[in-house]
């Protein structure tokens, strides 16, 4: 059935999919093109040059997909490993859990590592079983930068410290699906030998790309993959690369028009400036969070994320209710609680296209759903709290000084 609209326009505070800027929506409204022509092949050579900028990498390879962070995952694991390889991946969060069962899916002999949920990667489990590993059984390291389920972000630099520490050639491969262009990633330095990401997320695009870099030593182990690939096969895109046209089927031309657009703003803000403005946001909705005297879903100060918060309610509160509440009273869309945390939190999304006075307008919608579900909140606690603290610390904007 269709909905009827909300007056004013909805607010949009999951952790994907984001806000669309204004710019990257013009940017796509444009009749096909003949993808075969000189115009798309130029796009994308362009497209390609600066997705290797927000990896952080010079000499990662890049390739997009029209797929989803799903396809994406997909194509890191054919492309590098075969059916029976022994694979380390975490599972602290849904989505984690996600990849893993895709892995087992495929195939994959995984070696699962399983932290409370609200907890970061064990790494100390990481280091015991690199230890022991002296013939290398173990092929990839499979590990999610910032699982949005929980709002706990893992230290990818550390997971290098340790496979460096023990010599281990085993392959890194980083979901970096809501981390990638919002919180801090560094693909030569950690590193990542495969990285990915989806275009719904801190790129604030529609959903349908997926975007995978891989480092050299990831391009070499495609030479002895025997996993079954045709759509995300690297190779096709390769041999399409040295021939100039980039693409060995249709692409979304839409969507590359509107990654154009993306990426722009983000080199406008600056890639850095854009990482400090998620830190800002995170930082202020965890006040929030406080002063309404509720507890973050994630466990210590480490592991907290900048994307996303995941806000534990009281045993007698359904947070369901909440999300419900908030979409059906003040045309604000929060985040569920997925499997183990279903009902226990609501999770509030701080990434992409957004800017401070947005926020401060979802945290006042939470603290009036929080009242209306019986919740004992001092109206206006949180987004003092939050404002406070961003009226000390919000920028000039770069372009405007």
């Amino acid at each position: 059935m269709d909905y009827m609209n909300g007056p004013g326009r909805h607010h949009l505070f999951v952790p994907g999919p984001v806000n669309i800027p204004e710019q990257v929506i013009r940017a796509m409204n444009r009749n096909n093109e003949d993808y075969r022509s000189p115009a798309i092949p130029a796009l994308t050579k362009t497209l390609l040059e600066d997705v290797k900028k927000i990896f952080k990498t010079t000499s990662g390879t890049p390739f997009m997909f029209p797929t989803t962070g799903t396809g994406a995952w997909e194509s890191a694991l054919t492309n590098t490993l075969s059916p029976g390889d022994r694979i380390v991946s975490f599972l602290i969060g849904q989505f984690s859990l996600l990849w893993i069962d895709q892995q087992k899916r495929l195939n994959f002999n995984v070696d699962v590592v399983e932290s409370e949920w609200g907890q970061g990667a064990n790494l100390q489990v990481l280091a015991s079983k690199l230890s022991q590993d002296q013939n290398h059984t173990i092929k990839a390291i499979c590990i999610v930068h910032n699982e949005t389920a929980t709002g706990v972000t893992n230290d990818i630099s550390a997971v290098r410290t340790i496979l460096d520490h023990y010599k281990h050639p085993a392959l890194l491969l980083v979901d970096g699906v809501s981390s990638i262009c919002a919180l801090d990633f560094r693909m030569d330095e950690w590193g990542v030998d495969v990285a990915l990401t989806g275009s719904q997320k801190a790129l604030s695009l529609p959903t349908g790309l997926g975007i995978v870099c891989a480092s050299p030593k990831a391009l070499e182990a495609t030479k002895t993959s025997k996993s079954l690939k045709v759509f995300f096969d690297w190779n096709d895109y390769l041999k399409f690369y040295k021939l100039g046209t980039y693409w060995p089927y249709t692409p979304s031309i839409q969507l590359l028009y509107g990654l154009r657009a993306a990426l722009d703003l983000i080199f406008e803000e600056g890639l850095d400036n854009v990482i400090a403005r998620h830190a800002r946001l995170g930082k202020a909705t965890r006040l929030a969070v406080e002063a309404w005297g509720l507890k973050n879903c994630t466990q210590k100060e480490e592991w907290i994320s900048n994307t996303v918060t995941a806000v534990v309610v009281p045993p007698n509160i359904d947070s369901t209710e909440i999300v419900k509440r908030a979409w059906k009273r003040y045309n604000l869309s929060l985040g569920l609680g997925l499997n183990k945390v279903a009902g226990k939190v609501f999770r509030i999304g701080h990434l992409g296209n957004l800017n401070e006075l947005q926020l401060l307008g979802c945290l006042a919608g939470v603290e009036m759903i929080l009242k209306d579900v019986g919740y004992p909140i001092v109206l206006g606690s949180g987004v003092a709290a939050a404002s406070t603290y961003l009226q000390h610390h919000i920028p000039l904007i770069p372009s405007r000084i």
